[in-house]
């Protein structure tokens, strides 16, 4: 099993660079980034996770911007999105964001994808909530047609272009891995069509995670990982992980200044 942290990086806490190398520096294998472009003042849309919206989901960084910076200080670390709202980002930009964070982390950038929770937020974007998974599956595949064509072209019911050469191409082979977000029930089915592995949520339906990973694996003709995203950070959680089947562990770290973040990490590495 190997280990890693998702969190969210803003103006309140420690910054990439730092907390890249401070994963690195006590041998954390991977930091995931959430996203969250802005929140609506008039949000409806509830949160998944409680009743009040955490500061840090009105202050979030770039996630891309962020793990550059955190990429350029490590050597061995992977850096991912946890999740990336590829359905409120133009696919054929995304793909060289992308492409351009695998270079300069020499083949190590992660592409975790969902179609997000916010409908206000989705809406300011142009992007229709009831057709957002539609929208994710082409937008994810035409990025794979992007990184991995030569002359890349796609044509379908929201993504339509024509030939174009789009470069980088990704160091990592044949692409990045996608990993898909989220445990409704038509996940499995979107990890399968379009994604390399599934990234559930620690706590939000994955009461039967055994059973639901041998589910998945049963339905699939490839290997596929399964990592677990927001994870506390107590032995007993991660022995059951393990027997579960999952393949990694992204531990949550909660978003704090510099000094807080460096001691939590070090308990977090007494645990590894």
């Amino acid at each position: 099993m190997e280990f890693g942290v998702s969190t969210f990086v803003t103006d309140d806490g420690i910054g990439p660079a730092a907390l890249g190398r401070a994963l690195e520096e006590r041998g954390l294998g991977s930091l995931f980034l959430a996203e969250h472009s802005h929140i609506p003042v008039a949000r409806i849309s509830p949160w998944p996770g409680g009743s009040e919206l955490p500061r840090h989901y009105y202050r979030t960084f770039d996630p891309f911007v962020a793990l550059a910076a955190a990429a350029a200080v490590t050597e061995r670390l992977r850096v991912g999105t946890g999740i990336a709202l590829v359905i409120q980002r133009d696919p054929i930009h995304l793909a060289k964001e992308v492409a351009t964070l695998d270079r300069v982390s020499n083949g190590r950038a992660v592409l975790g994808v969902g179609a997000g929770w916010n409908r206000e937020e989705m809406r300011n974007h142009g992007t229709d909530p009831k057709t957002r998974m539609r929208l994710l599956r082409e937008r994810v595949l035409a990025i794979k047609a992007l990184w991995t064509q030569d002359e890349a072209e796609f044509h379908g019911e929201f993504v339509d272009f024509d030939p174009v050469f789009s470069y980088p191409k990704p160091v990592r082979t044949p692409h990045p891995p996608v990993l898909v977000g989220g445990s409704g029930p038509t996940t499995f089915d979107r990890v399968l069509d379009f994604g390399d592995g599934w990234m559930p949520i620690y706590g939000r339906d994955t009461d039967d995670l055994q059973d639901q990973i041998t589910e998945l694996r049963r339905r699939a003709d490839r290997p596929v990982p399964v990592t677990m995203f927001g994870v506390p950070p107590k032995p007993d959680v991660v022995a059951e992980l393990a027997a579960a089947g999952v393949d990694e562990v992204l531990f949550n770290l909660p978003t704090e200044p510099e000094a807080e973040t460096l001691r939590r990490l070090d308990r977090l590495a007494e645990l590894t």
